[in-house]
């Protein structure tokens, strides 16, 4: 039995409760076995004991939209450009990177397969907890269809980086996704509307039937997994609410109606909003084509806004970042917009306890509990009071700790 207690910390355990000023967790092996409010009577002799000295203590973040296999700043790009071996080895630098900033788990919404699940779970890698889709699904034409409008060759099904495949009709959908399921995958990933980094689309447009994605849906479902969904517009929204759909990611030109029936539906939306921001400032010195770059501005020029409409319809609303290639170290940004709408408590709820619900991971992972999976990062500061600490996570992150072991110790 190993038994890891840290002690004198500020703990905002993420249950929505007031942080505990002088407060102590104690873990046992990759558990946490009890939270206490004020000094530990007693611990065994072999206890690790680390004063956390008055610094603030918190649930290990989660990121529910990343995509550890974007490489490079296009994502349609570099599929053109690397062997399946440089974007193994290269996703395996963002993965170690995501840790680093706090995430001890995300949920890969765009080409990782179970294998990189594995491989982190088994110590291959350093890493995430990592929850996967598998290849991406697309219409022709769609969000994950990388072909310029001048090119004609048969779209193919990539094999690593952002993997997705372009199908087309039920039948094709319907065997698209038992295929994804049949590897093993945790949740499926839909292309419902246009994207700002596709090459043939536009943001405000709606992509697949509703009759395809409810194939998609039916088949999640009888797995006993969920879909995710890529989707812009009011009119792309409301196909996958429709459908069954059960994340909304990004949702940036929602109205109030596509807002409530999120909400009715009982379904989420996982805004990302630093994506944008990190495109718009950064993009065109990664070499990121200007048409692209129009369409990142017209969605962030609505982020805010779209947030502020979810919010105030009382949607559940998750975290994203979204980020791709090097701009990828800027994760923790996106606590910081979202707080601007939503304050400080409410970011932190959004990237701790509503993301692990909606992996279905609420029972082990999201707050500091008792029976709760050691996931628990130490941060220099208060992040109520500045919520910014968490971009510079390489000085201000002095603990992580990742099923109770300790990954980073600079105390």
């Amino acid at each position: 039995m190993e038994i890891l207690a840290l002690i004198n910390a500020r703990v905002i355990d993420c249950t929505g409760a007031d942080p505990l000023e002088n407060g102590a967790v104690i873990i046992e092996n990759e558990r946490i076995k009890d939270v206490i409010n004020g000094p530990i009577q007693h611990l065994p002799d072999s206890a690790k004991i680390i004063d956390c000295q008055n610094q603030t203590l918190l649930p290990g973040l989660i990121d529910a939209h990343v995509h550890i296999g974007s490489i490079d700043p296009s994502f349609t790009d570099q599929q053109r450009k690397y062997f399946t071996s440089e974007f193994i080895i290269r996703s395996l630098k963002i993965v170690k990177e995501t840790l680093e900033q706090g995430f001890t788990t995300v949920r890969d919404v765009g080409g990782a397969d179970p294998g990189f699940r594995k491989a982190i779970a088994e110590g291959l890698a350093p890493g995430p907890r990592l929850f996967v889709c598998g290849r991406m699904l697309s219409q022709t034409g769609g969000h994950a269809d990388g072909r310029l409008p001048t090119e004609t060759y048969q779209p193919v099904e990539h094999a690593a980086g952002t993997m997705s495949g372009i199908y087309d009709g039920v039948d094709a959908v319907r065997r698209a996704s038992r295929e994804q399921l049949r590897q093993g995958v945790d949740h499926l990933k839909v292309m419902a509307g246009g994207g700002a980094m596709s090459p043939a689309d536009e943001i405000d447009t709606a992509q697949y039937s509703i009759d395809e994605l409810r194939a998609i849906v039916f088949e999640a479902e009888n797995a006993g997994k969920y879909v995710a969904a890529h989707c812009y517009s009011d009119r792309s929204i409301k196909n996958c609410i429709q459908a069954g759909i059960r994340t909304i990611e990004h949702g940036n030109l929602m109205t109030e109606s596509s807002a409530n029936a999120i909400r009715e539906a009982g379904a989420y939306l996982v805004p990302t909003m630093i994506t944008y921001e990190m495109i718009s400032k950064l993009g065109r010195s990664f070499g990121v084509p200007e048409n692209n770059l129009r369409k990142i501005n017209q969605a962030r020029e609505k982020a805010r806004e779209s947030l502020e409409i979810a919010f105030k319809a009382g949607v559940s609303i998750g975290s994203g970042s979204d980020l791709l290639g090097p701009m990828q170290i800027y994760k923790g940004g996106e606590l910081e917009l979202q707080a601007q709408v939503m304050g400080p408590m409410g970011a932190l709820l959004a990237a701790t306890r509503t993301n692990a619900k909606i992996i279905r991971h609420e029972e082990h992972l999201g707050t500091i509990a008792p029976g709760k999976l050691a996931d628990l990062i130490l941060i220099q500061g208060d992040p109520l009071k500045d919520i910014a600490i968490f971009k510079e996570y390489k000085k201000n992150l002095l603990l992580i700790v990742q099923n109770g072991k300790i990954y980073k110790n600079i105390l």
